[in-house]
């Protein structure tokens, strides 16, 4: 997390007594009212003050080329307000104490978007992340930015269902297919090398591997946790129940913002998250050809099974 909150505190009390000013002030002498300021690094504030401190709806324009656009308490960013970034991303929502706080939306440099809640600067909550280059999107859970929880992963003509810690898979979840069927099964983490184990630096962790366990009808979701039907109750020839619309976006995005506090922004920094050492955007997990031409057969098998029960109904 950065320390942006201080460092404006500190350029607050700079502001007061440097830089150039134009517009009102109270009778003590304070900046009280509208105003114009620039501070000695070349940054400016076009906006309301009260009693010295940025305090109100405001513009504060940095010199590397990030903008805040919002409301001030205090000297600190609170309330409803946008920031632009120097990298062309932007936050549009809700602030605390100079932290994204409450509900926004982040669009990311590269178009993704993630909306939803923010918790001290992370996303946090429940919130949809959204790719814009395969239109696939993450819907569920975060915890101090990374995916956390109960989740759908949706793709242009499947779907996951299932549960994720620190951005992967885990544990027991479905595939869902618009051929009209779906596979369950689980996420196991597959057991590293002994290599990789001895190694002086950890490594990272293997990609989970998905164990398929048996393909379906469309089924009602069952939550995590919960004893799952006995495969004879979730036969083929069970009824299809309807299928939960899915809702949301999105994956992940990248962690707090650069640029954050307006006077503490070093001229040559770059202010957009990934540079202050967030996370990059996460990618959708995809799912295995293995998954796929399964759910392929399984459509065919359905169909020609149809088609056999319709002739045999008319011979009869």
């Amino acid at each position: 997390m950065s320390d942006e909150s201080e460092e404006g505190s500190e350029e607050g009390e700079a502001e007061n007594t440097l830089g150039e000013y134009e517009g009102e002030r109270n009778a003590e002498g304070e900046r009280h009212g509208r105003g114009k300021a620039r501070l000695p690094h070349g940054d400016t504030y076009d906006g309301e003050y009260e009693h010295g401190l940025r305090n109100g709806q405001g513009t504060y324009r940095f010199k590397n080329g990030a903008r805040y656009v919002g409301t001030y308490l205090r000297n600190k960013k609170h309330g409803q307000g946008t920031f632009f970034y120097p990298d062309g991303s932007k936050y549009e929502g809700d602030w605390v104490d100079d932290q994204r706080h409450g509900h926004g939306q982040y669009t990311y440099a590269n178009g993704d978007t993630y909306t939803g809640e923010w918790f001290n600067h992370y996303r946090h909550g429940q919130g949809t992340y959204v790719y814009k280059d395969t239109g696939s999107k993450y819907v569920g859970g975060w915890v101090n930015g990374n995916q956390e929880g109960e989740a759908e992963l949706i793709y242009l003509n499947h779907r996951f269902k299932g549960r994720f810690s620190n951005g992967k898979p885990v544990g027991r979840g479905k595939y869902v297919f618009d051929v009209g069927c779906e596979q369950h099964g689980e996420y196991i983490q597959r057991e590293q090398d002994k290599g990789e184990e001895e190694e002086e630096e950890p490594s990272l962790l293997a990609e989970p591997k998905w164990k398929a366990s048996k393909i379906t009808k469309l089924t009602l979701w069952t939550p995590h946790g919960e004893t799952p039907p006995p495969p004879k109750e979730a036969s083929l020839e069970a009824p299809a129940a309807p299928e939960p619309e899915a809702g949301g976006d999105g994956v992940e995005e990248r962690p707090a913002a650069a640029v954050t506090e307006e006077e503490t922004v070093p001229s040559v920094a770059v202010t957009d998250e990934s540079a202050e050492g967030g996370y990059d955007e996460p990618s959708p997990f995809e799912a295995s050809s293995e998954v796929l031409s399964s759910a392929r057969d399984m459509g065919e098998e359905e169909e020609e099974n149809r088609e056999e029960e319709e002739n045999k109904d008319q011979e009869d």
